[in-house]
C-alpha cells in the first residue's frame, strides 16, 4: 500500500471514533453494520487510489489512448460517495438494510464505466465483478444478495453489447495478449488479496458481536439469578422477623427470673443471646431496607475515610478477636453516601479471607486519579486455577459446600453495578489477594442536599 493510501485510511479511523456514541446508542447490531460499511469505504479508498495508477500508467507507459477526463469523472464520484459515506457514519439513525446493498451497487456501477471506458468485456479486470458478489453474500441479506448477482450480469452483459475495444499503438498481437495474461493474473491476485483481507476483517466483526450478544445473555442470566436471591432473602427476613421478636420478648422476661438474677454467670450468658438476637434483628432489617432500595432511607452521609473505618471496625467488633490488619492512604475528607451494600460486600470478602486464613487478614484501601481501591490479602493456600478462570461465577468454590461460591459472585455484580470491577489473584509469597476497585463518582455526593 502506498504512503497515501496509509494516510488516507488513517484518517478514515479517525472519523470511526466520532460515530462511536452512534453505534452505542443504537446496539450491537447497528454497531456491526457501522464497522462493515467503514470496511467498504477503506476498500474504495484503496480502488480509487490503485485505479488513478494503474489508469496513468496504462496511458502513458504502455502507449494505450483511454479517455482520461472520463475516467477521472468516475473516479471522483467515488470519492464523493465514500466522503457521503462517512458524513452517514456521524448520524445517529441506525443504518437501514439499503445502505449495505446500495454502496455496493454503486461500487459495481462505477467499475461497469471504468471497464467501459478501457476496453469493455475484454478487459482483463471484469473479474472484479466477483468480489462485489462475494462481498455481498457476506454482508447482505439473500434478496440483496442476488439483487447484486442480477447487478454485475447485466452490467457484463451491456459491456458485450456496447463494447467498446480499446486501442494500443505500436503493440503487436502477441504482445496485446501477454498484457491481457498478466492483467487477467493481476485481478485474480487482487481479489483474492481484497477478499482475504476485507472478509476476514467483516468475519472478525461477526465474531465480536456474538461475543457481546453472549457476554449480555450471561449478564441477563446472572441478574435473573440475583433477583430470584433477593426475593429469597426478602421472604426469610419478613419470616424471620416473627420469630426473632419473639425471642427478644422472652430472653427479656426470662432476665427477671429469680434464676437469672441471683447468678451472675448465667445472667451474663443471658445478655450475651439477648445481644445475639438484637444483631440478627438488624442484620433482618438491613436486608429488608436494601430489598427496598437502600439509597432512599438507610444511606448517611459520610467521608470515605470516615466510612472504610467503620466498615473496619465493624467487621473486627462482629468477628471476635480474629487478627485484621487494617491500613490505608485515605487522606481528603472526600463526601460519599454511606452505602450499605458495598459494606456488605467488603465483608464479604474479608469472611472468605478470614475462612480461608484464620490467623492473618490485610485490609489496604486507597484512592487516587478517581478510582477506589480495595485489597484484602490472606495467608491461606490460594486459588485453584479453575476458581480464577471462573472468579465470579455462581457456586464456584472449593469449598465442598453447597451454596459455595455465592458470596463472591454477588460481590462481582454488586461492584459491576456501581461501575467497578472485582478480580482475583495468587500472591507470589503465598496466599491470596481480591481486589476491587470502583469509580469514587458512584459514591460521591455533590452537597448535603443532594444526600
Amino acid at each position: 500500500m502506498t504512503p497515501t493510501a496509509s494516510m488516507v485510511i488513517s484518517g478514515v479511523s479517525g472519523w470511526l471514533s466520532g460515530a462511536r456514541a452512534a453505534e452505542n446508542a443504537n446496539g450491537p447490531a447497528d454497531a456491526i453494520a457501522r464497522q462493515n460499511m467503514l470496511q467498504l469505504i477503506h476498500l474504495r479508498w484503496i480502488a480509487v487510489l490503485g485505479q488513478v495508477v494503474t489508469i496513468l500508467a496504462v496511458h502513458f507507459s504502455l502507449g494505450f489512448k483511454v479517455p482520461l477526463a472520463a475516467m477521472m469523472l468516475v473516479l471522483a464520484g467515488l470519492v464523493a460517495l465514500n466522503l457521503f459515506s462517512l458524513l452517514r457514519l456521524k448520524r445517529d439513525a441506525p443504518l437501514g438494510p439499503y445502505d449495505l446493498f446500495a454502496a455496493l451497487a454503486l461500487d459495481a456501477l462505477a467499475l461497469t464505466a471504468q471497464l467501459y471506458f478501457s476496453g469493455g468485456a475484454t478487459n482483463p479486470f471484469t473479474t472484479l465483478y466477483l468480489l462485489h458478489v462475494i462481498l455481498g453474500a457476506v454482508l447482505l441479506e439473500a434478496w440483496a444478495t442476488w439483487a447484486i448477482v442480477a447487478l454485475t450480469t447485466f452490467c457484463f452483459v451491456m459491456l458485450l453489447s456496447f463494447n467498446r475495444p480499446i486501442i494500443a499503438s505500436g503493440l503487436s498481437d502477441q504482445a496485446f495478449f501477454d498484457l491481457f495474461l498478466m492483467g487477467m493474473l493481476l485481478g485474480i491476485v487482487l481479489d483474492a488479496l481484497l477478499l482475504v483481507t476485507f472478509v476476514g476483517r467483516i468475519n472478525a466483526n461477526l465474531r465480536r458481536h456474538d461475543a457481546r450478544l453472549a457476554e449480555l445473555r450471561q449478564r441477563a442470566a446472572e441478574e435473573t439469578h440475583i433477583v430470584r436471591m433477593g426475593l429469597l432473602a426478602s421472604g426469610a427476613a419478613h419470616e424471620l422477623g416473627t420469630p426473632l421478636a419473639t425471642l427478644d420478648v422472652i430472653l427479656g422476661d426470662w432476665r427477671r427470673m429469680p434464676i437469672f438474677a441471683g447468678n451472675p454467670e448465667l445472667a451474663q450468658e443471658l445478655e450475651d443471646m439477648r445481644g445475639e438476637v438484637r444483631r440478627c434483628k438488624s442484620i433482618v432489617t438491613g436486608v429488608l431496607m436494601s430489598a427496598g432500595e437502600a439509597r432512599g432511607g438507610e444511606v448517611r452521609v459520610s467521608t470515605l475515610r470516615a466510612f472504610m473505618d467503620e466498615v473496619a471496625g465493624e467487621w473486627r467488633a462482629t468477628r471476635g478477636d480474629q487478627a485484621l490488619v487494617y491500613e490505608t492512604d485515605l487522606v481528603a475528607k472526600t463526601p460519599i453516601a454511606a452505602e450499605s451494600t458495598l459494606k456488605q460486600v467488603i465483608h464479604n470478602v474479608l469472611d472468605n479471607a478470614l475462612e480461608a486464613s484464620p490467623g492473618a487478614v490485610r485490609l489496604w484501601v486507597g484512592a487516587s486519579e478517581g478510582w477506589l481501591r480495595i485489597e484484602v490479602d490472606d495467608d491461606g493456600p490460594g486459588f485453584t486455577d479453575e476458581t480464577l478462570e471462573n472468579f465470579g461465577a455462581p457456586y464456584n468454590s472449593t469449598k465442598g459446600r453447597a451454596g459455595g461460591g455465592l458470596g463472591l459472585f454477588l460481590v462481582v455484580n454488586v461492584l459491576r453495578k456501581l461501575g467497578g470491577a472485582a478480580r482475583a489473584e495468587n500472591r507470589a509469597e503465598g496466599g491470596a489477594r481480591v481486589v476491587l476497585t470502583l469509580p469514587l463518582a458512584a459514591l460521591e455526593i455533590e452537597d448535603g442536599r443532594d444526600a
